[in-house]
């Protein structure tokens, strides 16, 4: 047998990591290291006396260098043009990418700073409003900026995750001939939009309450870019109002805080007629693509809720987001 098993994701010591973190980026003796969250990719909080950072180690795989590099890019362009992000940190060497020999393989590391306020899916109706601005902000910074990432289309959004869906699942659950149907109905919504009329560019792709910190003097902060990737601006504010709605039951209240998402936003950058028409349907390539991440990714996170009856909840999710849109489908 061989000394150490093979291992396909490990968990890294915080009190190591912190010792790497302290010497790597010149941090003071007191500084302390601790799990925050082990999912898509594993979150480690830092404190250095008054100071807090958040440490991401990127699962073994799941992002090559450059593919983070140019997470980075758009990052520091944002906090460039003073937008409100969670932002990457150089080290002494003026690098802000750690590799960390891992026993499953090469991981990489990356500084960031934190979030100044709080997670919550209970806001009011003026927050709302200011996460529209706030996302508003981030567009007019990342409209027609590029990034060396995945352009996201109907093939990576629909095509292809239906038929990695249909593969995990291995029978064909009426579910998953439901996906089919969404996915041959999106695909031929989206030939027949006419896409030069909705404004392109780097997109974060996962914009919901669980991505943001809200701050009554900081406003709203973005975070977690990791899906991020070249596409509409209105995927963004299609995939918010999707997951606004599934954290709301009441539906009169989800209506008030979209509305008022929706010109918080207008206060800033006005929505076309036609990102308008398409909001109802971006939303539902994005999450048909989030349930291929989840089957993709089963081995290292979602492999404890990812069964038939999560797909059910799921759907569930895509069928009242149809109904509440008066989509048919058929």
């Amino acid at each position: 047998m061989p000394e150490k098993f093979p291992t396909i994701n490990s968990t890294l010591s915080p009190n190591a990591l912190g010792k790497l973190i302290q010497q790597q980026y010149g941090l003071s003796n007191r500084t302390e290291c601790s799990i925050f969250r082990l999912a898509m990719n594993h979150l480690y909080i830092v404190h250095d006396n008054e100071d807090k950072y958040v440490f991401r180690v990127y699962t073994c795989d799941w992002r090559t260098k450059s593919q983070i590099n140019e997470e980075l890019k758009l990052l520091l362009h944002l906090k460039k043009n003073n937008r409100q992000v969670a932002y990457p940190i150089k080290d002494k060497s003026n690098e802000y990418i750690q590799e960390i020999e891992a026993p499953e393989g090469k991981r990489f590391g990356v500084l960031f700073s934190y979030a100044k306020g709080t997670k919550t899916a209970k806001f009011s109706s003026q927050t709302s409003f200011m996460i529209g601005q706030a996302l508003a902000k981030v567009h007019q910074s990342t409209e027609g900026f590029q990034l060396e990432r995945m352009s996201y289309n109907t093939d990576n959004l629909l095509i292809k995750p239906v038929a990695r869906i249909k593969e995990f699942f291995h029978k064909n659950i009426s579910e998953i001939e439901f996906l089919e149907k969404l996915s041959a109905f999106l695909t031929l919504k989206i030939q027949n939009t006419d896409l030069l009329k909705l404004r392109h560019g780097s997109v974060h792709l996962d914009v919901w309450f669980d991505n943001l910190h809200i701050d009554d003097e900081k406003g709203i902060t973005f975070f977690d870019f990791d899906f991020c990737g070249n596409g509409y601006l209105c995927f963004d504010i299609s995939y918010f109002m999707f997951q606004l709605l599934a954290t709301h039951l009441n539906e009169e209240e989800y209506q008030e805080k979209a509305e008022s998402f929706l010109k918080g936003y207008e206060t800033v950058t006005q929505i076309s007629n036609e990102e308008k028409q398409f909001l109802p349907f971006a939303c539902l390539a994005i999450m048909i693509y989030y349930i291929s991440v989840q089957c993709d990714r089963f081995d290292y996170w979602t492999n404890i809720f990812l069964n038939e009856d999560h797909l059910k909840r799921m759907v569930g999710n895509l069928k009242r987001w149809i109904a509440y849109n008066n989509i048919e489908i058929e």
